[in-house]
């Protein structure tokens, strides 16, 4: 969510070359690449247009697939031809509670050492400096005690490179905190449109380990959250090191998730989900509900797309960024509007496109208590209305 066009809620589509994806894996170079997902051309992730402007049949363009690596078990987005410049968001407050609880985890653990902090930031937004500030914590420019990288590794096209990178910031006595939406969560939600332009990794923990290995680290602590469906959190240190009894809970739990096979269960899920989605608005317009939604995530670009959803379905989305505020959700018509004007619409429905937002935004919107629904097919309550 950076990049000098997200002021205009957009970034500068293909008017420079993308820069070129590495040579085989992403991250050991390996040639062996086996396709598990492919929803085939896309909008761009992270390009809004203005809401004045009707869809172009070139907005869905971009080759969009997953590959997996035979060799070191990641898996991967296969080829982005996109130029990333994302419109900043709003962090959630969810985010911002897992970050803090995250904190005081890895300050129980002992592992908070030294006095310096390094962060790699997400594109995304949110930070956890200041949390380490209140902590005595002084921001480096060189090598730092505390290296921080909660979502931004993904954004990596050269994975490997960008492992020895967070490896050389951490100073010799050091611990890297990485967060991640792990693999495993992934295949077990079918949450299939993480895949997206822009986040060229998608990890096994055994895959990371790998990584880091390679850049002279050792994985030896890790904690789990509710995040997004199961996030994780670890942390590396240089030389060798024993894993402690949580990392090698979550390897076990973790066994035959980067399977190409059971990977192929995402293509299956992604074709649920569309037909599902079409399914339910089609049912509301049918009964003369109007139907908005409520966050212009980028995990609700492919879905919006294979859906064909348009304004006849689906009257708008509302989100917070005001970046995004005034355009529309890229391949189709639905414009993208405020929150306030979504409560002055009076909706019948609300679509909520990332269920970790609810508790958020049933305190911020009590005008549309009972109207919230989610779109997960895999969810037995998702066309009763959730408070």
């Amino acid at each position: 969510m950076s990049g000098s066009d997200s002021a205009r809620g957009g970034r500068a589509a293909l008017l420079e070359p993308p820069p070129a994806d590495p040579l085989g894996c992403r991250a050991c170079r390996g040639a062996e690449l086996v396709t598990v997902l492919d929803l085939g051309a896309m909008p761009a992730a992270d390009h809004f247009p203005p809401a004045d402007t009707a869809p172009r049949p070139d907005e869905a363009a971009h080759p969009l697939a997953m590959v997996v690596c035979r060799g070191c078990g990641l898996a991967q987005l296969a080829h982005d031809d996109t130029v990333t410049a994302e419109p900043r968001g709003v962090e959630p407050r969810a985010l911002r509670e897992q970050a803090a609880d995250a904190v005081r985890r890895v300050a129980g653990a002992g592992l908070l050492r030294g006095r310096t902090v390094r962060e790699f930031a997400s594109p995304h937004g949110g930070s956890w400096l200041e949390l380490l500030a209140e902590r005595g914590f002084a921001v480096s420019d060189g090598p730092a005690d505390v290296v921080l990288d909660s979502f931004g590794l993904m954004h990596d096209r050269d994975q490997a490179a960008a492992v020895a990178g967070r490896a050389a910031a951490t100073a010799p006595a050091g611990v890297l905190l990485l967060q991640y939406h792990p693999l495993h969560t992934i295949v077990t939600q079918g949450q299939w449109n993480a895949l997206r332009h822009g986040h060229f990794a998608y990890y096994s923990l055994s895959a990371l380990r790998e990584l880091l290995r390679g850049a002279g680290m050792s994985v030896v602590d890790a904690w789990d959250f509710d995040l997004y469906g199961g996030t994780v959190l670890l942390a590396a240190v240089h030389g060798t090191a024993e894993p402690g009894a949580a990392v090698r809970r979550i390897l076990h739990r973790e066994a035959g998730a980067a399977d190409p096979d059971v990977l192929g269960g995402l293509q299956r899920a992604a074709d649920r989900h569309t037909k599902s989605l079409r399914a339910t608005l089609e049912s509301a317009a049918a009964r003369g509900e109007r139907v908005y939604a409520y966050g212009a995530a980028s995990r609700a670009v492919a879905l919006f797309c294979r859906a064909g959803i348009r304004r006849e379905l689906l009257t708008g989305v509302a989100d917070a960024a005001p970046a995004k505020q005034g355009r529309r959700m890229p391949g189709t018509d639905v414009p993208i509007i405020a929150p306030a004007d979504l409560v002055a619409a009076r909706p019948d429905r609300v679509l909520l496109t990332v269920p970790d937002l609810l508790p958020e935004v049933s305190e911020r919107f009590p005008e549309l208590a009972g109207r919230w629904f989610t779109d997960d097919p895999a969810d037995p309550a998702r066309e009763r209305p959730i408070r």
